[in-house]
Order: C-alpha cells, then structure tokens, then sequence
C-alpha cells in the first residue's frame, strides 16, 4: 500500500484546481465501477477528497466484484457507499444513478495473454449491461465509457503523427492479443448506438497510458514492472528495446481529465487523455524512473506469454486537443509524475 499522508497532499492539491468541476457535479450521485483499479481508484479518491474538503456535496458509489479489496481500499473514506458488481451479469441495483464512469474490465497484458476470453466478454458485456440498465430504469444518468488509447491499432509504417479522435489503424482481429482492442472499439460503438437508437447520454475517454502509485500488485504492465523494481531495491528490467513512443499520464491527471470529460464532453463524443509534457518512449519512462531512484537498467529476453501479450503498437501517442478545448491541462509532466509516484511508494 502506498503512503496515504504523501497520497493524500496530492489529492489536495488537485482537488483544489478543479472548482469548475464540482459545481457542475454538486449533489450529484456519481457511480464509478472498476473502483479498486488504477484509474477507478483515483477518481473515487478524487471524489471522496471533495466531499471531505466541502468542495461538493457528492454521493459515491464504489463498486467492484470484491466488497473486500473496496472496504481495505477506501478504509480512510467515510459515508462511500459500496456495490457487489460483476461486469459480466446484469446490474441488480434498486437505485438510479445521476452519473456512471465506467472504469471495469482487464487492462494490463497478463491477462490478455491468459484470458483473451474473459478479456472480451468482460469488455463488451460490461458496459452493455451498464447502458441497458439506464435505459430500463429510465434514467437521465450521464455514462462516461473509460475507453483506451489501444483503438486506434497500427498505423502503416512512415507515419508518426500523434492520433486524433478521428484516426484509427490495423488490429489484427485473428490474433488473441486483438481481445482488448477489439472489446474497446465494439464498446465504443455500443455507446454511439444506445446514444442514437434509445437517446442515452454517453462520453467516451480514451486515455493513453496511466500510471501511479496506486497500481495493484497483479498489474503487469511495464510501468509497474519497473516501479516494483526500484522499490525492491533492483534494478530496473527491460524486456524490449522500449523504442515504442507512449502518451503517459500520471494517475491525477488523468482522474481529473475524466471529471472534466464527465462534466463538459459532448454527447456521443471521444476525447483522448494524454497530458504533451509526458509522450516519450518506454525507454525514456524508464530511464526517469532509474534516475531518480539511483538505479540501473538491464534488458532481459521476454518469456512466450510475454511475447504475445504486450502492446504491439510502437506509437500510441495521443493528441489531446479536444480535451485541452474543455479546459483540462495536465499538472504532472514525467519528471513530477515519476516523483510523485516514488514519493507517495517510498514514504
């Protein structure tokens, strides 16, 4: 577990820049599904800290398929309200909700590699049920789909220009690894259909790569391969070149460009989440990380599941106009973000 006192600083100090924001979501009920995940977790920290703070008067909904891992991980939070929630069956909540972000379902390479599967039925069902217990209900709740940067596939080598909303390229939909991709974007149109055929109100968020000191243990992602790393007193492995150019956010950032998104995106739109002051290579995320934590790097052969597992995009650089157009700025560049993170995983 992370410090909670270096942790909680940064959700004041981000909580403080985001007024707009919680004038437009006060006495709002707010559901965040996926909540003990990374990007889940900060915002329903986000949330809680406004609430304690007398910045908003919010009720929020916590909701994962462990009511244990909720009670451990939001002990500090008081009157947060938990919720039994299996993306994979159908919602059996007595409430309407007046806002969903929908963060659930498998995010980090391990489980592509083993559950391609589940990987898929658990990305489409999702937030099938989700949009189809909005529409039961009748309710006016306002859905924002936590997407990824991974729709956008391979673009033909040559081209390097940063992805926009509109761009997209190849996914190789025979290969298992295309499970999440391929959830994602079908996710995406099941939003823009619920939106057109039963007049939902849905957003979509695209974020790019997230990181943070509250990555799970099992996450396998290779950030917080090389965090873990540092912290265990090793140094830093490599298991590619790390050549492939990446939009990294820290997790607050990208916290706040949801509730950004929630409270200003438009309708049936997409917004990519990527703070410029932090697009660089692995290898670059790597070497700050080294750094500033006094350690070395060394590459290591992947094992097979490694192999097929990993993103095979080598630029996934987002372009986040759109959401900068919002009035969203990133307050952590890779140097404040790497800090932040050993800080709050140090302490």
């Amino acid at each position: 577990m992370f410090d909670a006192y270096c942790y909680e600083k940064q959700l004041k100090d981000m909580t403080a820049k985001l007024n707009n924001i919680w004038r437009i979501l006060e006495g709002k009920s707010i559901l965040v599904t996926g909540a003990t995940g990374l990007i889940g977790s900060a915002v329903v920290d986000l949330l809680c800290f406004a609430r304690k703070a007398h910045l908003a008067d919010v009720e929020v909904y916590a909701a994962s398929r462990s009511l244990i891992k909720l009670q451990q991980r939001f002990k500090v939070w008081e009157d947060l309200c938990f919720l039994e929630y299996e993306a994979v069956h159908r919602p059996q909540w007595n409430r309407k909700f007046d806002c969903i972000i929908h963060c659930a379902g498998n995010a980090h390479p391990a489980e592509f590699g083993k559950h391609p599967v589940e990987t898929v039925m658990e990305g489409i069902e999702g937030i099938y049920y989700l949009l189809d217990y909005v529409k039961r209900t009748g309710s006016r709740s306002r859905t924002l789909y936590v997407s990824s940067s991974e729709v956008y596939g391979i673009r033909d080598s040559g081209c390097g220009e940063w992805y926009s909303e509109e761009d997209f390229g190849r996914v190789d939909f025979l290969k298992a690894r295309a499970c999440y991709p391929s959830a994602k974007r079908t996710a995406e149109t099941l939003c823009a259909s619920f939106v057109q055929e039963y007049g939902l109100d849905v957003v979509i968020a695209r974020p790019g790569h997230i990181y943070g000191p509250n990555v799970t243990d099992s996450d396998s992602r290779a950030f917080a391969q090389f965090f873990r790393d540092v912290m265990a007193d090793r140094d830093i492995v490599m298991k590619s070149e790390g050549n492939q150019l990446r939009s990294y956010c820290y997790v607050l950032d990208c916290a706040s460009a949801l509730l950004t998104i929630l409270s200003f995106g438009e309708t049936g739109k997409a917004y990519n989440v990527s703070n410029k002051e932090s697009v660089v290579t692995i290898r670059q995320l790597a070497e700050e990380i080294a750094k500033q934590s006094g350690r070395s790097i060394v590459n290591v052969k992947p094992t097979d599941l490694e192999e097929r597992s990993r993103n095979f995009m080598e630029l996934s650089a987002l372009n986040a106009k759109s959401l900068e157009a919002l009035g969203w700025c990133g307050h952590y560049d890779l140097q404040a973000g790497v800090r932040a993170t050993l800080e709050a995983l140090r302490r």
